[in-house]
């Protein structure tokens, strides 16, 4: 079994509430929430308005179907949200 926690934190300009930054990040959880071997939830920075951090578990059988989806998360936020990435943070745990 192997399983890699990816951690990204993102900058959100000129959002002015937390009900706004949900709003923008909330496609994360639809996107990715339903994969199967796939966690996903909103981690740190929970009360600032311009700052987010949501973290990923990916696992499977196969460490090719756990960087697949790990890099489909990567890609698909740096190209669909109304956000920047800032980090990006990945570590094997299994």
């Amino acid at each position: 079994m192997h399983a890699t926690l990816l951690q990204i934190e993102f900058h959100l300009p000129s959002c002015r509430s937390l009900k706004e930054k949900r709003r923008r990040l909330a496609r994360l959880r639809d996107k990715f929430g339903r994969i199967t071997n796939l966690a996903v939830c909103e981690s740190g920075q929970n009360d600032m308005h311009d700052r987010a951090q949501w973290t990923f578990v990916a696992i499977a059988s196969s460490e090719k179907i756990v960087h697949k989806n790990v890099q489909e998360v990567c890609d698909w936020c740096a190209q669909t949200l109304d956000a920047t990435i800032v980090n990006i943070h990945r570590e094997s745990i299994a």
